[in-house]
């Protein structure tokens, strides 16, 4: 219960910092270009809490997922609701209604239809902007803090172990083989490798291989990933395997193995790769194996014998452990003009990342299972922050920028679907009909509404208990 509170805690620490920052970038716009701004809202829904300051009706409502900057005549429900009467006269109707309150936001200077399309676009595109500088001044503050670095030893792109039957085994790739070209580039490391396979499923990937002084060409062809519902290679990068962690009462434990230990072979055979030592504890059948560890520069031998059971996925033969890659990691500070480019360089590469999975879900390539709702980042929120600050301040920077690039696609409803919807009517220098907007927007609040619900979807997925 106590975990529960605490992502729900992190989470609206997350959201409120994303929330905010975007939707002061409206605001600032806004009030830059003189437009009248009725209500600045953290959340949706019935309002909860407020104060006003001055024309604004600063406000915390009840659906806290995202917020709002209500804008004179932005909303287009206000454009076209119901129709207005007088003491004196008869009702408009429908069409005279809906020209009047429409010819009356025009009237109003302050109003944000009344403003030349060129503001509209840039109050419009302010929001995601914001999210934009955020990402990359999280990360610039924080590598001024503390900057990690993955020794180039650890990145080379050396091949650990290959699983049998993959696409790289079908490729003739070997364990201990060196990749020195990924397509056009030559002497990739691992993370430029794994990038590239985690967005390319379906599609080749052209390596040059070096094995033992000789080198040869051969194509990878990544297939999507049931369980990850990204590209996979089946391959690992060559390295020492260390247990991350022991699971209580289980073989592992019993037998005296500990966080930390290296895992320096399996019934004599080496280990330089995570999946060839979960290979070959699923394989053993049940039956006794010997596992050398190194603990403290001593070598240690232990006899375990898997169980049956199940902890993630379908049951197996385990012994309760997670085994991971063991990493050099050097952390040092860096200047401000050193920090800023580090975050620029990593925030364009996660931007990349970000373009090629939305690519690849439209292309059928990759699973909608990479979607996160809010119950998803909840978790993720939590598990980050009780690893530390550097890790939440991570997250918080993917998430903004995340968020940034989500609202610039040209889904309705959304900044770029009203930035495209601009430009449009800048080329035709006309506005859109009134009821071609209503229809766009209603569209829009159906696409965003399935999406939110598919993504509480997964994230319920996850949680339940596998088959």
């Amino acid at each position: 219960m106590l975990v529960f509170l605490e992502d729900i805690l992190w989470w609206l620490v997350l959201i409120g910092v994303m929330v905010m920052i975007h939707e002061l970038g409206h605001f600032l716009a806004a009030r830059y270009f003189d437009v009248k701004v009725e209500a600045f809202s953290f959340g949706f829904g019935p309002r909860l809490f407020g104060f006003r300051r001055g024309e604004t009706d600063y406000r915390v409502s009840l659906i806290l997922f995202g917020g709002y900057v209500k804008m004179a005549g932005e909303q287009f429900q206000e454009i076209t609701g119901a129709p207005q009467t007088e003491s004196h006269g008869a009702p408009d109707s429908d069409n005279e209604g809906i020209a009047n309150r429409f010819e009356g936001t025009i009237n109003d200077p302050r109003s944000l239809p009344a403003k030349p399309r060129w503001q509209r676009l840039i109050i419009a595109f302010a929001g995601p902007f914001m999210n934009m500088v955020l990402a990359v001044a999280v990360l610039t503050g924080l590598f001024m803090v503390k900057y990690q670095k993955v020794s180039d030893a650890d990145m080379e792109a050396v091949i650990g172990h290959v699983v049998p039957d993959s696409p790289a085994a079908k490729a003739g790739i070997q364990d201990g083989d060196r990749i020195v070209r990924l397509d056009k580039q030559w002497s990739p490391k691992w993370d430029d490798i794994e990038m590239k396979e985690f967005y390319s499923a379906y599609r080749p990937m052209r390596l040059t291989i070096e094995r033992a002084g000789r080198r040869f060409d051969t194509t990878v062809t990544p297939i999507l990933s049931e369980r990850y519902g990204v590209g996979y290679a089946g391959w690992d990068a060559r390295g020492q395997v260390q247990l991350g962690g022991i699971e209580p009462s289980y073989p592992a434990e019993k037998a005296g193995l500990k966080k930390g230990d290296i895992i320096v072979a399996v019934e004599g055979q080496p280990i330089h790769s995570p999946t060839k030592f979960q290979e070959l504890i699923k394989n053993s059948g049940g039956k006794p194996i010997t596992i050398e560890v190194l603990r403290g520069g001593e070598h240690h031998s232990v006899i375990i014998q898997p169980v049956w059971a199940k902890l993630d996925g379908p049951p197996h033969w385990m012994i309760g452990v997670a085994p991971q890659p063991k990493l050099d990691i050097i952390t040092t500070k860096l200047s401000f003009p050193d920090a800023l480019n580090e975050s620029l360089r990593q925030n364009s590469k996660d931007a990349l990342m970000i373009g090629q999975v939305v690519k690849g879900m439209v292309e059928r390539r990759m699973s909608t299972k990479n979607l996160t709702g809010p119950i998803g980042l909840g978790q993720l929120a939590g598990q980050e922050a009780r690893q530390g600050a550097s890790t939440f301040f991570m997250l918080m920077s993917m998430v903004s920028l995340n968020l940034a690039i989500f609202n610039l696609l040209p889904i309705p409803i959304m900044d770029g679907g009203t930035i495209l919807m601009l430009l449009v009517e800048m080329v035709m220098q006309r506005d859109l009909s009134l009821n071609v907007k209503e229809a766009v927007f209603k569209v829009g609040f159906v696409c965003i509404m399935v999406i939110l619900a598919f993504a509480i979807f997964n994230d319920i997925s996850k949680i339940l208990p596998q088959g």
